[in-house]
């Protein structure tokens, strides 16, 4: 089965960083995109940044670009997400996603807080 774990979050104060992290299973990064989406209160959700399973590039929101990085570890089956220059909008549930055979698997979400 498809399985996607994610975790990282917290309490930051703006201007801090911090990284998640998205340990996948039941796949190879190889073999499917996988997401960050964020949901913030009241809003719906956004997707933010994805990976490549080809060649390991990478696609930003305008909102998050050049302040977060996404990578992947292929050992470990694992992508990051490196969040940088955090601000008190960047506060959101953050989810890790990937479509197989046509059904989208999300993790359960990370919460991150940006304190300002």
């Amino acid at each position: 089965d498809v399985q996607l774990q994610a975790s990282g979050g917290g309490l930051v104060q703006a201007g801090g960083s911090l990284r998640l992290s998205c340990a996948a299973s039941g796949f190879n990064l190889d073999e499917y995109v996988l997401g960050w989406f964020r949901q913030a209160p009241g809003k719906e959700r956004e997707a933010i940044s994805s990976i490549s399973p080809y060649d390991g590039s990478a696609v930003y929101a305008d909102s998050v670009k050049g302040r977060f990085s996404i990578s992947r570890d292929t050992a470990k089956n694992t992508v990051y997400l490196q969040m940088n220059s955090l601000k008190p909008e960047d506060t959101a549930v953050y989810y890790c996603n990937t479509r197989s055979r046509g059904i989208d698997y999300w993790g359960k979400g990370t919460l991150v807080t940006v304190s300002s």
